[in-house]
């Protein structure tokens, strides 16, 4: 379980990110067209997982923008964008925002992801959804960087991500 916080307040999760060094857990999550996705349909590619709580929030919306203008220079790099919303809010958001570069998947189904990659948030106000953190994994499906974001309603150290590529 790790400790974070919302607001100064503190939270829990349901557990660890996964180890850098370890093989990344397949997942099943939603894409906008309502399909299946799993992480074998982004093999062959570095992978940028940035997972947040809800789209609708103002820092999970910046680190989307901001992943979004940044994926336009990245080489055989994906850059994943997951949450609880449902594929119809994340649609919205990408087309409001004229997001592109960036793919947007949804764990609305079961949550399973969130509990898979230690990340779901236990208790408070956001009980149930996953917390701010980036996974990024190698073309081999190796975690090769991870960030649990400890406050919240703070943004992820981009620099520091990209730079693990």
């Amino acid at each position: 379980m790790s400790k974070i916080t919302l607001k100064g307040n503190e939270i829990n999760t349901v557990g660890e990110l996964p180890a850098v060094g370890s093989k990344a857990k397949d997942f099943k999550l939603i894409g906008g067209d309502l399909a299946p996705k799993s992480l074998n349909d982004f093999s062959g590619n570095k992978l940028i997982l940035n997972i947040f709580p809800s789209i609708d929030t103002g820092t999970c919306a910046a680190s989307v923008r901001n992943f979004n203008k940044e994926a336009t220079n990245l080489t055989n790099t994906k850059v994943l964008c997951i949450s609880r919303d449902l594929p119809f809010a994340q649609k919205r958001f990408c087309g409001a925002e004229g997001i592109e570069n960036v793919v947007m998947l949804s764990d609305f189904k079961t949550g399973q992801f969130g509990k898979d990659y230690g990340l779901e948030i236990l208790d408070g106000p956001l009980a149930g959804l996953n917390s701010r953190c980036i996974v990024i994994l190698n073309e081999e499906g190796d975690v090769i960087y991870t960030e649990q974001v400890q406050e919240t309603t703070e943004e992820p150290n981009y620099e520091k991500a990209l730079n693990s590529l």
